[in-house]
């Protein structure tokens, strides 16, 4: 428990949840329950003094519903369709839940260009602290619609990462579909026993990395959000892995319970954000 005490006192948080914990099972459509108590958590966070930054999943799963499409899109073309409409009407559920609790909320939308070009990522980092500064809370997402291969992210777990680094974030949290970080696959071993706190990302570590997504909503496996805390830990960021079907973890994270996996930051000194993104445009 001594580990987790001192998360009480994290001041920029990044909270990352994926389209599997954003939407229900059964229908694919928006779980408007767990999105409201999502925002009052946040906001209720931002009302402690604290800066906070959403990154959240699920254009493309609110796009293609809306537009019929029973299984996730293969052609890069169908997604950007479906993020484009998903987007909007994502958005506009953000922006109506936050305003009941008199919380403004803006988007950001980015793709590697935005950290690769030195005046972009440069921009973007002012943007983030002005809307602390004013008190509002940024809901980022990478820009699906205008994307390519050389220039996405891939997954949200590795853009919130990123995200952390630039804004100096001291706690990334990424709820997941899975309690925390495994020695294998739980789904598939019942014998897999759940890691509470990881102090060195080693080789052992890797191996056991193994993809836990086993829905058709989500992109993000295990073996990414080990990359995300190896990003997250070197910019100076605790980063926990926890279950989002309770949104209400975020509380108990910040509390310094004993849930889900803690991965220890350990500042590099010579960190640098971009050694962690590359593109075969830009090498």
């Amino acid at each position: 428990m001594q580990e987790r005490e001192h998360l009480i006192n994290k001041k920029r948080i990044v909270v990352k949840i994926g389209s599997a914990s954003l939407t229900h099972k059964e229908t694919g459509q928006l779980d408007l329950d767990k999105m409201e108590r999502l925002v009052r958590i946040l906001t209720n966070l931002r009302n402690q003094g604290k800066d906070v930054i959403l990154v959240t999943s699920g254009a493309i799963a609110v796009g293609r519903n809306t537009l019929g499409f029973l299984e996730k899109p293969k052609e890069r073309s169908i997604k950007q369709a479906c993020a484009a409409v998903g987007q909007a009407r994502l958005m506009m559920v953000y922006q109506k839940l936050f305003s009941e609790y008199n919380q403004v909320a803006a988007q950001i939308l980015m793709t590697k260009h935005t950290m690769l070009n030195d005046i972009s990522r440069e921009n973007a980092q002012n943007t983030f602290n002005e809307l602390f500064s004013l008190e509002v809370i940024p809901i980022v997402n990478e820009n699906d619609t205008v994307s390519t291969d050389e220039l996405d992210f891939g997954d949200n777990d590795t853009l919130s990462a990123i995200v952390t680094a630039l804004v100096g974030g001291d706690l990334l949290i990424l709820l997941s579909d899975i309690d925390g970080f495994y020695t294998d696959d739980p789904h598939k071993n019942q014998d897999a026993t759940m890691i509470s706190c990881v102090r060195e990302i080693n080789d052992e570590l890797l191996q056991m990395a193994k993809s836990t997504t086993g829905c058709n909503l989500g992109t993000g496996g295990m073996a990414t959000k080990i990359s995300a805390a190896k990003i997250a830990n070197a910019s100076g960021a605790d980063m926990v892995i926890t279950n989002g079907d309770d949104v209400r973890n975020i509380n108990r994270v910040i509390e310094g319970k004993e849930i889900g996996t803690l991965f220890l930051a350990h500042k590099a000194k010579d960190f640098n954000i971009m050694d962690y993104i590359r593109t075969k445009q830009y090498n």
